[in-house]
């Protein structure tokens, strides 16, 4: 059975499940900021994406030991992880799931991830990936967030396009566009940044479902309400990617840092071919975090 773990510093507070390891509240001063999974856009929260990141054709890919049968972003979020710690302070918690019959019917790799989540200032939630390679060949894998945020912030008052992204820097995005199947194509891009540091927040934008950033300046992106001030900060070094995702109509974004993506259309169905795969030796380890602060 399931089990929900608050961990609270100061006027921050989140809560954890053992389902998936994942986030399932992040309030500041009683204010919910995560989106709370109303099944008439979306049903999560934000999920724990490993070991694949979006979609693999057909949801089949061979590897170097044998077939993976995985749907859209792996085994992590539709698996239970076993509560391991609680800072004595309760400022942080830490799940695991190992790998078992269960994972390697789908995913043919012996592993262990753990997922931390820690209170790591005032009003800055920072979510831990660690990857462990428990086999005796090399791992090939991909991880990342996909934590939606409430859009409008409660009780600010302001409307969903009163919003806009913010970056360090002018800079200018050609995304890549989804295709059939949940693959990408860089043979027909977008753009979405041009030349400017800030990208209004606009229903168009998910015209094509989703907007994959790539090499944001500073890794580091922010979706802020241009009357309140408030909203969310995301740093994410080590992930060269960040998905923008809204469903449709839905009053929440997504903002997921990935150190991979879907399969793109050019992309054989080989797991080690694909583009920006991590490939951790046996024994090794793969540590990599990124932070949420809310505004």
């Amino acid at each position: 059975m399931s089990c929900v773990t608050t961990i609270q510093k100061g006027a921050l507070t989140a809560k954890v499940s053992s389902l998936g390891a994942e986030l399932q509240s992040l309030t500041l001063d009683g204010r919910e900021y995560l989106w709370q999974a109303d099944p008439a856009f979306w049903g999560k929260h934000a999920p724990v994406l490993f070991p694949i990141v979006g979609s693999i054709r057909n949801d089949y890919a061979e590897s170097a030991e044998g077939p993976c049968h995985m749907g859209r972003h792996g085994v992590a979020r539709i698996n239970e992880h076993e509560l391991v710690s609680v800072s004595e302070d309760g400022s942080s918690v830490t799940y695991e799931l190992v790998s078992n019959d269960e994972t390697r019917a789908q995913y043919p790799y012996d592993f262990k991830l753990n997922m931390t989540y820690a209170i790591t200032g005032p009003a800055t939630l920072t979510q831990t990936f660690r990857v462990e390679n428990t086999g005796s060949v090399v791992l090939p894998f991909s991880v990342g967030g996909h934590p939606a945020f409430n859009v409008p912030v409660e009780g600010t008052g302001e409307a969903y396009e009163d919003y806009e992204f913010r970056f360090v820097e002018p800079w200018t995005a050609d995304c890549p566009k989804l295709v059939e199947g949940g693959l990408a194509t860089y043979q027909d891009t977008f753009r979405t940044v041009d030349g400017s540091d800030t990208l209004p927040l606009t229903r168009d934008i998910f015209r094509f479902d989703t907007m994959i950033l790539d090499h944001v300046p500073g890794d580091t992106l922010s979706l802020v309400g241009t009357k309140s001030g408030h909203g969310i900060r995301i740093d994410f070094a080590g992930f060269d990617f960040v998905g923008v995702w809204a469903a449709p109509g839905a009053p929440f974004v997504a903002l997921e840092p990935w150190t991979g993506h879907t399969t793109l259309d050019t992309e054989d169905d080989v797991l080690e071919h694909k583009e920006n795969i991590t490939m951790l030796e046996p024994g090794a380890v793969d540590e990599r975090s990124f932070d949420i602060t809310l505004l």
